[in-house]
This record gives structure tokens, C-alpha cells and sequence, in this order.
């Protein structure tokens, strides 16, 4: 009598027993072509193998899924799904906590709405399987199952109270940690009714989630960076925009994961004028964002000094940067502005052409073509005069608004013009729907705040 069928091998663990017993096969019949019976060991070995083939494609599918994702919170959420289907669940939740303390801390759910995560946090947590994990507490150091949760001994009554609220039985949680990393979190997979994986699953979900928390951490290396880069930008650039009479201002602001050069500068000058400034520094990176503070702070200094005079500004701030930065080239405009006569005087350095914004006319102003600073031996342009009317504002902006809709450089100068002139009346009083109606046109779909490279400022001037 042959030996039962084993049940298959958890996860991909190619080792196949021997069986206990074996019989001679049959001897092939005339005419037709020899089959094993299905208890024949070869038979048992391709059974195996099989199931060995499939588990390797399904992570091979599951990794590839996971390794597309860019962000954070989307991975968070591929690994939610994954596991998911891996260990037979409908619902889970990941908690983000890293043990070093430095965030970003968060929950996300699948299947589970914000109200239910609320209703989850309620429960004290080291009664919950992640609290275990994230605390280290006895029996956290590696995987919780709970195959019937409401029929425990012990079983925190709050604890029991949310399960049957949200309908769920059972549990299954694994740590998410890397030797490098340390402790990053933990994952947690909800039952309808009571369950748990079998060992095949645990083996499948287990080696997924030792890929996905190595992609996770470094995720979230790249989010970190991005968050510093955000705020040394940010702590390098105005605080708040300055209040003058005759004049509202408003400003946005849009760094690329790695940090730009990028910058903007509005500050009060004598005799109730006003300066303005965007420009932009070569590279990204905290060298870039160092650079583009260093020169910010000086043309401010040479603002004050000469600030009626933008040709001096911009003369200045070039012969700074050749002698103090000669691998280095910027883009800069400066604005000398009084309010009272709505009058403009600027000059720029291989930037781009501000935009005038009015009831009766929408046009770029015409500045000369001039080199970037730090370009040639010795800087110079002429600089320009306009007069704005009463209601009329004045829109300055970097290139990498121009550069993140992809087009070629006249189509992108055309998008820009027409989203300028498309705002509507309603709202041209207010510069801050002016400039979010202009960043909405131009940059559609979400492509002002995506992760790209470039750097974005408009700084908008409505004059009354």
C-alpha cells in the first residue's frame, strides 16, 4: 500500500523527503504511453516542485510591486496589500514608529477607515500585538499570533470591546526590523472570523516582509532627507512676507526630495521702497540650499546699500559670488520698487522675464538677454522702468516652474501667459488666489507638488 500525500512544503523550501514506501511502476501498456500513478513518487516530486514554482512567482510579483513604489506611505500601503493576500486576511494595519526616535511616526490602514484606526488606538496599548512589538515587551520579538481573539483568557475588555465593534476575530503581526535600521514598526492583519496562517503562508509572508521592511528603510531614509531639505530651506527664506502700504504681496514655494537653490526675498527699504528677489543657484543638495543662502543674505546687504540701483545690486552680488564661488553660477532678478508711484525699476541676471497681470493687458516685461552671475568675467546689463496701473500685479517666478510642465521652452512661456491671463476677475484682487490660480493652470495633475528636481517660487506683487 502506498504512503499518504504529504501536504505540500511551506514557502520555497525545495527539500522533498523520501517517501516511506515505494512500489515498481506499472509496466506501460501497448499502444499507449507510461503514466505514473499519482501516488508514484515522481509524481509527488513535480506536485512539489510545482508549489515551490508557484510561492517563487508569487514574491517574485509581490517584490517587483513593491520595489516600483517611490513614496513612503504608498509602500506602506503595497505591503499592507501583499501581506494581506499572503496570509488569507481582508484588513491590517502598519505603524510606522522607528526605535531611533526620529519619525515620521504613522498608522495606515487597509480596509479600516480613520474612524476605526481612532477606535483601535482607544485600546491600551501594550494589549495590542504592535504595542508588544514597538514597546518590547515580553513576546514582541517576533511574530503574534491570535487565532481567536474574543475566546482569550485575559483579554483587555476594551481590546474586546473595539473587536466586536469592527468585527474582526483574529490577528496575525510581524515585526518590521533590519539589522541596520533596527526596529521600524509593525504590521498587523485582521480576521473576520477566527483563523490563522498556516505555515506555508507564514514562511511566504515572512520572506516578503523581510524584502519589504529592508525597502521601507530605505524609504524612509529618503524621507528624512527630504523633510531636512524642506526645512533648511525654509529657515533660509522669509519667515513671513513684509506689509507696506500700496502694495499686497504673495508667494509660493515648491522644493524638489533633494533640496534646491531656488530662493525669494521681499524686504522693507528706505524711503517706504520695497526690494524684491527671486533667483536661483546652480545644483541641489544642502551645498545648493548653503549657496542659496549665502547669496540671499548678501544681495539683502546690497539692497540696503544701493537697492535703487538693481545694476549695482546685481554687479555686487556677481563679483561676490566669482571671488567667494567660482565653480558656481546663479540666475537672479531684483526689483526696486515704490509703492506709492507704482513705479519698477529691475534688473536681471540670465532670468527669466516677469509678468505683468492686469484687467487691460497680460505681457511679460521686456528685459535684456544677460548672462547668468558667475558666467563671465564681469557682469553688466541695463536695467528696466514700467509703471504699474492701480490693480495691475507683478508675477515673479523661477524656471523650474517653466521646466516642471516638460514642455519646450516657448510652449512652456505660452502656458504660463495663458493661465495668467485666464484668471478670473473675481479674484484678481487677491494675489494669493492669483498666484494658486497660476500654479493650478500651469502645473495640472498634481505637478506642483510631485517629486521633481526643480525648484518652484512665484512671488506676486498686486499694486493699489
Amino acid at each position: 500500500m502506498n504512503a499518504p500525500h504529504p501536504p505540500k512544503v511551506a514557502g520555497i523550501d525545495s527539500t522533498v523527503p523520501s517517501p516511506a514506501h515505494t512500489v515498481a511502476p506499472a509496466p506501460a501498456t501497448s499502444g499507449t504511453s507510461a503514466v505514473p500513478p499519482p501516488n508514484a513518487p515522481g509524481a509527488l516530486l513535480q506536485d512539489r516542485l510545482a508549489g515551490w514554482v508557484s510561492d517563487l512567482t508569487t514574491l517574485h510579483e509581490l517584490t517587483e510591486r513593491l520595489a516600483r513604489t517611490d513614496a513612503l506611505a504608498e509602500a506602506l500601503q503595497e505591503l499592507l496589500r501583499a501581506g494581506a493576500a499572503l496570509v488569507g486576511a481582508r484588513r491590517g494595519l502598519v505603524v510606522l514608529e522607528p526605535a531611533d526616535g526620529l519619525g515620521p511616526d504613522t498608522t495606515i490602514g487597509l480596509g479600516l477607515a480613520r474612524a476605526d484606526l481612532g477606535h483601535i488606538e482607544t485600546v491600551p496599548r501594550s494589549a495590542m500585538s504592535y504595542g508588544r512589538i514597538l514597546d518590547g515587551l515580553p513576546g514582541g520579538d517576533g511574530e503574534i499570533a491570535q487565532p481567536d481573539l474574543l475566546s482569550e483568557d485575559g483579554l483587555d475588555p476594551r481590546h474586546r470591546e473595539v473587536a466586536a465593534r469592527l468585527g474582526y476575530a483574529a490577528s496575525y503581526a510581524l515585526p518590521l526590523s533590519t539589522k541596520a535600521a533596527g526596529r521600524l514598526g509593525a504590521a498587523v492583519w485582521l480576521y473576520d472570523e477566527p483563523a490563522e496562517p498556516a505555515e506555508r503562508q507564514r514562511h511566504l509572508v515572512g520572506l516578503y516582509t523581510r524584502y519589504a521592511t529592508e525597502h521601507l528603510a530605505r524609504l524612509l531614509e529618503i524621507e528624512r532627507t527630504r523633510a531636512c531639505m524642506k526645512t533648511m530651506a525654509e529657515e533660509l527664506l522669509p519667515s513671513r512676507l513684509p506689509r507696506m502700504a500700496g502694495v499686497q504681496l504673495a508667494v509660493r514655494h515648491r522644493t524638489g526630495p533633494r533640496g534646491g537653490g531656488d530662493w525669494y526675498d521681499a524686504l522693507p527699504l528706505p524711503d517706504a521702497a520695497l526690494g524684491l528677489a527671486v533667483g536661483s543657484v546652480t545644483g541641489s543638495g544642502p551645498s545648493a540650499v548653503a549657496a542659496m543662502g549665502r547669496l540671499r543674505a548678501s544681495l539683502r546687504a546690497y539692497a540696503v546699500m544701493e537697492g535703487e540701483d538693481p545694476v549695482a545690486v546685481l554687479s555686487d552680488l556677481e563679483l561676490l559670488l566669482r571671488l567667494t564661488e567660482p565653480a558656481r553660477s546663479a540666475t537672479a532678478l531684483f526689483a526696486y520698487c515704490e509703492p506709492s508711484l507704482r513705479k519698477i525699476t529691475l534688473a536681471g541676471a540670465g532670468h527669466t522675464p516677469p509678468l505683468l497681470i492686469g484687467d487691460r493687458r497680460t505681457e511679460f516685461v521686456e528685459t535684456s538677454v544677460s548672462a547668468p552671475l558667475g558666467m563671465l568675467a564681469c557682469w553688466e546689463a541695463p536695467s528696466v522702468e514700467l509703471t504699474a496701473e492701480a490693480g495691475e500685479t507683478v508675477l515673479l517666478y523661477t524656471d523650474g516652474l517653466l521646466h516642471r510642465t516638460g514642455d519646450a521652452t516657448d510652449r512652456a512661456f505660452a502656458r504660463l501667459h495663458a493661465a495668467a491671463a485666464g484668471v478670473p476677475r473675481a479674484i484678481r484682487h487677491d494675489p494669493d488666489a492669483v498666484v494658486d490660480h497660476v500654479l493650478r493652470t500651469v502645473l495640472p495633475d498634481g505637478l506642483d507638488r510631485t517629486d521633481s528636481e526643480e525648484d518652484v517660487v512665484l512671488l506676486a506683487a498686486r499694486f493699489e
